[in-house]
């Protein structure tokens, strides 16, 4: 596409699919994969914006990395990255909660909690889209068009060694890889030119409803939880009740406490019924998980964090595919 071409107001991010595959290709580049919030960056000249996967604008919400992009000599790009916070040593995303939930966070919690950009792909730049380019191409670009130094990092990649990178990957204690076709374009939606290795399973959920505390609990007891299926249907998936501080279990009773109604919004499934205060599915959970039942239950769940960046009726249950 020419440069003469006006640059688009949104560009829809493309997604991985789920794989229980592990492969070496030359053909293909391999990624850490980062336990944060997806993030497009749009400059024009002396406005930028930081934009959610849901085009949500969070760039009061990191004002650092604002600073950081329009420090920059480049001065027309839309760029694609995660934001991330770290702790010991690897990518959390209950430690990017405390950012994610303030629009304008005080020096203090800016000192106490920093982000970092990963930036891993570049989708126009100098009045150029640059989406039908092979990504190695792109992440050639990318590498020379920003001046990376914290906050802003370049996601690095290695070429090929999939499988050896992948065992790396989980003995590091990462999440993770995202495989991507070196030559392939870049496709907004879900599609199979990237590809996510997971260590352990986890994804986000819509959450239902809740239950009372017991004994010295505050707040609530558990979460309910559920997926939608391909009919629109919201499916129950288990109840959650690990994972949560004091302070996140007050302002998840909060939130849930507004939107309760009088009927369960689950279409399909066996949710408690005791003690069970019904929500409007409004609110998406991130959940970590060893294994989903037979029955379609999830195995040892534990909470994450809520994820604003995601709608409720996008969440499904994803499943790894072969081939």
């Amino acid at each position: 596409m020419s440069g003469s071409k006006a640059k688009p107001a949104w560009f829809e991010p493309e997604l991985a699919t789920l794989t229980r595959d592990r492969f070496s290709d030359p053909n293909w580049i391999y990624e850490r994969k980062l336990d944060g919030e997806r993030c497009l960056a749009f400059r024009d000249g002396g406005e930028l914006r930081l934009m959610t996967r849901n085009q949500k604008v969070v760039t009061s919400t990191y004002p650092e990395l604002a600073e950081a992009l329009m420090a920059q000599q480049a001065s027309d790009f839309v760029l694609d990255g995660e934001v991330v916070a770290f702790s010991e040593g690897q990518t959390r995303f209950a430690q990017l909660q405390q950012r994610m939930q303030v629009a304008r966070p005080s020096a203090e919690l800016l000192r106490t909690v920093p982000v970092q950009y990963y930036l891993f792909d570049v989708l126009w730049a100098d009045g150029t889209d640059l989406r039908p380019q092979p990504l190695r191409e792109r992440k050639q670009r990318l590498h020379q068009l920003l001046d990376f130094a914290d906050p802003l990092r370049f996601t690095e990649h290695r070429v090929g060694d999939g499988v050896g990178f992948y065992q790396e990957a989980c003995q590091q204690g990462w999440e993770g890889l995202i495989a991507k076709r070196a030559d392939a374009p870049y496709v907004g939606g879900r599609t199979k030119d990237w590809l996510k290795f997971k260590c352990e399973n986890n994804q986000e959920f819509v959450i239902g409803g809740y239950t009372d505390p017991q004994g010295s609990r505050t707040g609530l007891g558990a979460l309910l939880l559920g997926v939608y299926d391909s009919d629109g249907q919201l499916v129950y998936a288990g109840k959650v009740g690990t994972g949560f501080d004091e302070q996140t279990l007050h302002r998840l009773h909060d939130e849930l406490s507004a939107l309760e109604q009088d009927r369960s919004p689950f279409d399909r499934g066996n949710p408690p019924r005791a003690g069970v205060h019904w929500t409007k599915p409004r609110l998406v959970a991130q959940i970590g998980f060893s294994e989903w039942t037979t029955a379609g239950q999830l195995r040892h769940p534990r909470f994450q964090g809520l994820r604003r960046d995601k709608s409720p009726a996008d969440v499904i249950r994803e499943v790894p595919q072969s081939g």
